[in-house]
């Protein structure tokens, strides 16, 4: 299937027909869906706030207590996926999710701790070059931490905080905005970070084309990916990312909580000298059992390690990256695509004037998700959706947040959201 040949029409038979033709149709029935008190499936739509659980989820677990039931300590060597190594068994699989090499891949931590590990590492200020530019609304929990390393290092958010935003009256951030404030800052700025896709307005950046420019600057750059791993292509080594973060609850569904990613690029990752904060479990495999006093790191991403990893929570995410490692992103993305399509073609056939879709139009600069504003609403209209069995997210003071997941959602699902959605009384 392919968006660009697919003429959409505006009726149920046509969206069966899509998943009827629908090469992936077959990896819905691998996941559990919430369902209503007499046992209907809800629509959810909401997999990039928390994926759905992985059926199989409940096995990789099991497997890992039966095991430390079994074995006790000796599951470190003697488990059927031994602990020892069981973050490398991810990796892999990983580093295909975001595109990079294995060596530039580690899932640990949680991704706000990640993405101060990171900071640590490559928010070197100096007098003359200081600044961090973020997304104006980026998801607070960024805000928080970048403002509090700003704090940290001695540095005050007036002179060291540039925040970007959309111009009046429109509702994401233009490319050529962002790159005219390297051009015209750059010799000040000392990292540039921002969510590869916004949570909010689901704006996917033109990361590659902001990374050249920064680093004309001599700006390192860095990406928050929670709302973009699992759910668009990306091409972390190539396009030359210095470092990127993310969770693995939402598109990569590893569960609530679930342990996080991290990417950092080959040209630092190899480098044993940079700056971080280190734990033993980022120290060199074949002495850290020796217990040396002094720290020294793995070759690659595996050297931002800092505690012996969390088993049941990996097991969780490899149920997922099993699938993901089966379907491809490439396959995922362009179904994304065609879904996504399909739901902005529905709400535009409503002609009506109250609502917005304040997610790029353009699918290359968009992922599985559509911000709705629905003008002189209120959460009511959410509340009324719950009702007539849809999942989605509402995010004040008026926006509607649908993400058709490719993994798992169907053209059915899309039609039924924008039916409720005209029954709720849009």
């Amino acid at each position: 299937m392919n968006q660009a040949k697919t003429v959409f029409e505006n009726h149920l038979s046509f969206a069966k027909g899509l998943d009827q033709k629908d090469s992936l149709k077959k990896y819905r029935e691998l996941f559990h869906f919430p369902k209503d008190s007499k046992g209907n499936h809800l629509i959810y739509l909401c997999g990039n706030s928390l994926g759905l659980q992985p059926k199989s989820a409940k096995s990789y677990i099991d497997q890992e207590l039966d095991d430390w039931a079994r074995l006790g300590v000796e599951g470190h060597f003697h488990a059927k996926h031994p602990w020892m190594p069981y973050h490398e068994i991810l990796t892999q699989k990983m580093a295909g999710v975001v595109n990079a090499k294995p060596v530039e891949v580690v899932v640990m931590n949680s991704l706000t701790v990640n993405l101060h590990l990171m900071m640590v590492s490559f928010y070197r200020p100096t007098m003359l070059k200081n600044k961090i530019v973020i997304e104006q609304n980026a998801f607070p929990s960024d805000q928080y931490a970048v403002k509090s390393q700003i704090h940290f290092h001695g540095y005050s958010l007036e002179n060291s905080l540039l925040e970007i935003s959309p111009e009046p009256n429109e509702n994401w951030i233009r490319t050529e905005n962002i790159l005219k404030i390297i051009e015209e800052q750059g010799d000040s700025i000392a990292l540039l970070l921002l969510g590869g896709v916004n949570y909010y307005t689901g704006q996917a950046f033109q990361m590659k084309l902001i990374t050249e420019a920064a680093h004309k600057k001599n700006i390192l750059v860095g990406f928050d990916l929670a709302h973009a791993a699992g759910n668009i292509e990306l091409r972390l080594h190539d396009w030359n990312v210095d470092f990127a973060v993310w969770c693995s609850y939402k598109y990569l569904n590893s569960g609530p909580g679930g342990i996080a990613g991290c990417f950092v690029h080959e040209h630092f990752a190899m480098d044993g000298e940079m700056p971080r904060f280190a734990g033993w479990w980022g120290h060199r495999k074949e002495t850290r059992f020796s217990m040396p006093s002094s720290f020294s790191p793995i070759n690659g991403a595996e050297g931002w390690q800092l505690s012996n990893p969390p088993i049941l929570t990996m097991a969780s995410l490899k149920a997922s990256l099993d699938i993901f490692d089966e379907a491809g992103m490439e396959n995922l993305c362009n179904k994304s695509r065609l879904l996504t399509g399909f739901m902005e073609f529905l709400l535009d056939d409503l002609q009506n004037s109250s609502i917005e879709i304040i997610t790029p139009k353009d699918p290359e600069q968009r992922g599985a998700q559509l911000s709705i504003r629905v003008k002189n609403s209120n959460k009511e209209l959410f509340t009324g959706l719950i009702k007539k069995g849809v999942i989605c997210d509402w995010r004040e003071p008026d926006v509607i947040r649908a993400a058709p997941v490719p993994l798992y959602n169907s053209f059915e699902d899309v039609f039924l959201f924008v039916d409720a959605l005209k029954k709720a009384g849009v």
